[in-house]
């Protein structure tokens, strides 16, 4: 399992909901949004996106699940991949997991 989480400022969830989506639905012939949740509740914002890619690297699907959080200007991110390995009772090959993270990575350097 691959994962990042940071906090952005000045943003709004939206805003980062369609840079994340454009990069990672693009970044791949393979991607697909799986799945999605929204809530708002007080003022804050949570948003959940599941993405699955097919990995090259490790000849297998892979996920993203990436949580938005936010409230006036300040969006909380989480990226977590997984999926990517060959083994039956322990990850031997990661590489397919981290390169997916490494795409909402390069997104999220760009804020």
């Amino acid at each position: 399992m691959a994962k990042i989480e940071t906090t952005l400022y000045n943003t709004s969830v939206g805003h980062v909901d369609t840079l994340v989506r454009n990069a990672i639905l693009s970044g791949s012939i393979s991607a697909t949004l799986e799945d999605e949740s929204h809530f708002s509740v007080g003022g804050v914002e949570c948003e959940t996106l599941v993405f699955e890619r097919y990995s090259i690297i490790g000849s297998n699907r892979v996920s993203l699940t990436v949580t938005l959080v936010g409230q006036g200007g300040t969006v909380f991110v989480s990226g977590i991949a997984s999926g990517g390995s060959e083994a039956l009772f322990w990850k031997i090959n990661t590489w397919g997991e981290q390169a997916f993270l490494n795409q909402l990575i390069e997104v999220l350097r760009k804020l």
